[in-house]
């Protein structure tokens, strides 16, 4: 599996040779430095730590420093990829180029806060009839049981916070990579707002 870290910029829209429109969402890849290297017998995974952004000196700890080998800045994000397939080194930079001849990708993002909502939002629940006179339209109506146990049972859909949470989007086609910009053109839409943190890996399901 191949993998990197990323930065959503944002939506646009590119027509091919054809005239036909595709949605795309343009994704901002700096180069990644390899952090970290894990074998089978040391951790018993084979494993690639990235990092991304340099962190500011007044917002490093020794503790976090500790992971970081000697005359390498510590990173802002770290993420680790098992079974890369791509052969690297402790301090080498990884970017577009490691997408060469992957046609679909998988991207996950922490998704769009909602705030807190009712159940039709939340659980497209059907609600009650809009006529005068009902006393029921939003509502959840009722949760528990009127006799024994005589309450509410754990992972009852109700209203609470929605969205703000980690979402992976599966086999999002490659339309275009522009090494110039550092930038990965694909099919779709992805979680989160701009300048949100992604992880960009090759596709799980379709290797073509």
């Amino acid at each position: 599996m191949k993998g990197l870290i990323a930065k959503k910029v944002g939506m646009t829209q590119v027509f091919d040779e054809s005239g036909n429109l595709t949605p795309v969402t343009v994704i901002r890849v700096e180069p990644n430095t390899v952090v970290a290297l894990k074998d089978k017998e040391t951790f018993g995974y084979d494993a690639v730590v990235l990092g991304l952004d340099d962190l500011r000196k007044s917002r490093i700890t020794k503790p976090y420093a500790g992971q970081f080998p000697e005359g390498l800045a510590p990173k802002q994000k770290i993420k680790e990829f098992r079974d890369f397939e791509a052969e690297v080194k402790v301090g080498d930079e990884v970017g577009l180029e490691l997408f060469e001849g992957i046609r679909f990708v998988d991207v996950t993002g922490i998704s769009k806060g909602k705030g807190f909502q009712g159940v039709m939002k939340r659980w497209n629940f059907h609600g009650g009839r809009a006529s005068h006179g009902s006393k029921f339209h939003r509502e959840a109506g009722g949760t528990g049981q009127c006799t024994s146990p005589g309450r509410t049972f754990k992972n009852t859909k109700q209203a609470g916070r929605m969205g703000r949470e980690q979402v992976t989007v599966q086999n999002l086609r490659i339309v275009k990579i522009d090494p110039e910009l550092k930038v990965v053109m694909v099919r779709g839409a992805v979680p989160g707002n701009r300048d949100t943190t992604l992880i960009i890996k090759s596709a799980v399901k379709k290797e073509f």
